[in-house]
């Protein structure tokens, strides 16, 4: 079997330019994040994860002025050497800024430059922009920051390092009581209350809603299949842009008086709507195994 080679994104470029938020942003995105790596550990972590084969996840490493023995020269003869090495795919993003907006950023946060402890910021600026103009000429991925603000970049760095099978939102679905409370996790929470209540057919009352009676009970009120359709609808519109805005997490909650029944049935229904499009739901019914209770249910609607 033919063994990929490892991606490798080493991320530089001047102070103040992103490399926090893009190092965070291919975190979320499931890559292995090591920042500030002193130059003379860089070949011996990669020659490590060539002996032991890694995890093959790719590995972005961040380096700049600040790294120990850092030296723009010996940085691209190092990495030159690793990318004959077929066992790794290398790549350098330089992240660039302009000078007034690095001094405005500096200004703003009243944070020193790293080359100017004691100067102002525009001379440690000046110092970084020629230290590193042979790794910005020699980089092979280039974004200048001036304009981005912090979630504009995070969302560029989404939009070209996300990897097929690595990182994405956890999507989880959960049924739930009302009478219990709302699950504190919820993002996005559904009430089923609007629908006729299995609870008060005694045929029905001991089933779940993953029986098929109740099911078919629950599906036969008229407002059920356009409800819950425009649900199913809304989910799938917005499902991708959690993903692309970085969401790690998203819990839909969908809840009934009791939940037992209506919730049951409409969280499995959704859930399986969602995996027919291709997402990977978990599923939890919060309290399937609670014990029932007329005063809980209210009246019977006639």
């Amino acid at each position: 079997m033919e063994v990929l080679p490892v991606e490798v994104l080493i991320v530089t470029g001047m102070s103040g330019a992103g490399r926090v938020t893009v190092m965070k942003a291919l975190e979320d995105l499931g890559w292995e994040v090591v920042d500030n790596l002193p130059m003379s550990l860089l070949t011996a972590m990669l020659d490590g994860e060539r002996r032991e084969g890694g995890g093959r996840r790719p590995i972005a490493l961040g380096l700049g002025a600040q790294t120990r023995d850092f030296d723009p020269e010996t940085a691209i003869a190092a990495i030159d050497a690793l990318r004959a090495d077929p066992a790794f795919e290398i790549g350098v993003l330089f992240l660039d800024c302009a000078t007034h907006e690095l001094e405005r950023r500096y200004d703003e946060t009243r944070r020193r430059h790293p080359l100017a402890a004691d100067r102002p910021a525009r001379d440690g600026i000046v110092g970084e922009r020629a230290l590193l103009s042979p790794l910005r000429g020699w980089a092979n991925r280039l974004i200048d920051t001036s304009t981005l603000s912090a979630h504009d970049l995070a969302a560029r760095i989404r939009r070209d390092f996300a990897r097929d099978g690595l990182g994405g939102t956890t999507l989880s679905v959960q049924s739930f009581g009302f009478a219990r409370g709302v699950p504190t996790e919820a993002d996005l929470v559904f009430d089923m209350r609007f629908l006729r209540n299995p609870h008060w057919d005694e045929a029905l009352r001991p089933l779940t809603g993953r029986d098929p009676a109740v099911a078919a009970y629950v599906a036969a009120d008229p407002a059920y299949e356009e409800a819950v359709g425009r649900i199913e609808e809304l989910l799938l519109l917005l499902l991708p842009r959690y993903r692309a805005e970085g969401k790690a997490y998203v819990t839909i909650a969908i809840g009934c008086t009791g939940g037992k029944h209506r919730s049951v049935h409409v969280a499995e229904r959704i859930a399986k709507r969602l995996r027919d499009a291709g997402f990977s739901p978990t599923i939890a019914h919060r309290d399937l195994a609670a014990a029932p209770q007329d005063a809980l249910e209210g009246r019977p609607r006639r």
